[in-house]
């Protein structure tokens, strides 16, 4: 068995169908490749697609991705709640058994230079892959792209790793890491205010003294009349859904909110629903077969 890595490229569209499955069908006809997951927000505007395979065959996957959504997405004319650098926002490494966290840096390096040269779209390292000491994705989309150009125009610390100090004038800048297993999961709340979502985002991230691993946002979603706390728990071992859950519930009562409902966005690993035995997480459209261990 040779080394098997899991790809999970964001792209900012999550609303034009034609677009997402264009992409998604270039991981779909490639028989190197198994398809494992995609999924899509009206509100985020965003879509996450999740493959494995052996890392030259997903190295030009990513590539070609990376390609088709700088023709096909026009990021000036991007709006979502989500954070966002670019057309192919970012492309994670994840190593399987038995590859290592090494191959994919050395991947992550191979395709940015590749993107900032055949691209001409700027490449900034993040996580495992950066050698700036690890800079956080966060770090990278605070403020969105037009912050971020600043910074790389104003701020020598912001020069990409690969390609020019000036974003791409469609597809923006990308983001290309290495990390672990994380879990994508949100909370939607029935409440219109924001600031109660912003609020209890910022008891439970780790940035402020909330729970380790946890990364948290408050986001309003327009087409549902609701607020959410959307999070990535990075280390579901030693974080686990159940006591962020029951968190934001307390929380939310707090406020004079109530949850209703949650969402896993991609694959999950098992050991993340380790003690929600008799705890109702309201998870919405959630599959079986979004567990990892089940697709591997």
């Amino acid at each position: 068995m040779g080394k098997l890595i899991e790809c999970v490229p964001n792209f900012s569209e999550g609303r034009t169908l034609t677009t997402i499955d264009t992409l998604a069908n270039i991981i779909q006809s490639n028989p190197e490749l198994s398809f494992l997951d995609r999924q899509s927000d009206v509100d985020h505007n965003r879509s996450v697609l999740t493959f494995t395979g052996q890392p030259k065959a997903v190295e030009n996957a990513a590539f070609q991705l990376a390609k088709s959504a700088k023709e096909l997405i026009d990021i000036r004319k991007h709006q979502g709640v989500h954070p966002w650098i670019g057309a192919t926002d970012i492309i994670p490494f994840v190593p399987l058994q038995p590859a290592s966290t090494d191959a994919c840096i050395k991947l992550a390096k191979s395709l940015g230079s590749r993107i900032a040269t055949e691209l001409a779209i700027p490449v900034f390292l993040y996580g495992k892959a950066s050698q700036i000491n690890h800079r956080a994705i966060e770090d990278i989309r605070r403020g969105s792209l037009s912050e971020l150009t600043n910074r790389m125009l104003h701020d020598l610390q912001w020069a990409p790793d690969f390609g020019a100090l000036t974003p791409h004038p469609t597809a923006g800048v990308m983001a290309i890491g290495v990390r672990s297993i994380l879990v994508a999961f949100n909370v939607n709340l029935a409440s219109t205010d924001l600031a109660v979502a912003k609020a209890i985002a910022r008891t439970i991230r780790a940035s402020n003294g909330g729970f380790k691993h946890v990364k948290a946002i408050g986001v309003k979603l327009e087409s549902r009349g609701i607020v959410q706390v959307s999070m990535n728990l990075t280390n579901v071992e030693e974080t686990p859904i159940s006591p962020v859950f029951k968190a934001i519930e307390f929380e939310a009562k707090r406020y004079g909110a109530t949850i209703t409902e949650s969402e896993i966005i991609g694959l999950i690993p098992e050991q993340a629903f380790k003690n929600t035995e008799g705890l109702e997480l309201k998870l919405k459209h959630f599959r079986d077969d979004q567990i990892l261990e089940r697709r591997l």
